[in-house]
């Protein structure tokens, strides 16, 4: 018996056989879409955390850098530049006051990130309550950036006749002499940052002292510092 020709099934009319190389395309083509989809995905959270990190960055150079701090004032030290006249361990008054000057070091220390600048000090004294001398710390002077400035003030201090009299009339015993004074010192000035922040402050500082002739020393005590805005 001949074997019957097989009969092959018929292609379905609209389908086009595809090669390896349309596969090869589509794939490709698939996964260039896919890449593209990553790396915009990954732009877009890029920028997202740009706009989220620089505000966080600005507030906290804001509450840190910017943050204005009370820069600090200390007496170092009171040094004898004219003593009262001694002669043969009296001093005489002359029937006057007499002149004592002073050279008073200071430091202030700034910690903040712009200058202080002074717009005005002054340093005064006082004896029994009254003002004896008083010195003055020049206009302009600045303590930079996250420095400490030293100054010197020089005061002159009249004496008044009365607190030289001993027990003779215009001699006084230096043995047992011991002049207590009290000083004030006050300076003026303004921290500005970035032409933004601009902070007025006035430091102040209260110091006892106690002049003993005969030794011609100073021993004084100073108060903490007050700061106003």
């Amino acid at each position: 018996m001949a074997e019957k020709d097989q009969v092959k099934p018929l292609t379905p009319a609209g389908h086009q056989p595809r090669s390896d190389g349309e596969d090869d395309y589509e794939a490709m083509h698939a996964k260039s879409n896919n890449l593209r989809r990553k790396q915009l995905y990954i732009q877009c959270c890029g920028c997202l955390s740009v706009l989220l990190i620089v505000p966080t960055v600005m507030i906290i150079v804001v509450l840190t850098v910017c943050h204005v701090k009370h820069p600090s004032l200390r007496m170092n030290s009171v040094s004898i530049q004219r003593p009262l006249e001694v002669v043969n361990g009296t001093t005489t008054t002359g029937g006057r006051d007499q002149n004592l000057t002073l050279l008073v070091d200071f430091l202030v220390k700034n910690p903040n990130y712009a200058s202080f600048k002074f717009r005005n000090a002054t340093t005064v004294l006082y004896y029994g309550g009254t003002v004896v001398g008083e010195g003055q710390i020049p206009a302009g002077l600045q303590a930079k950036a996250r420095r400490t400035i030293w100054i010197n003030v020089t005061v002159d201090i009249i004496i008044p006749e009365k607190a030289l009299l001993g027990g003779q009339s215009g001699i006084m015993s230096t043995g047992t002499l011991n002049l207590n004074m009290s000083s004030y010192t006050r300076i003026a000035g303004k921290v500005k940052m970035l032409n933004i922040i601009k902070k007025n402050m006035v430091l102040g500082l209260n110091c006892s002292f106690m002049y003993n002739v005969s030794g011609q020393a100073i021993q004084d005590n100073c108060s903490r510092q007050h700061v106003h805005f």
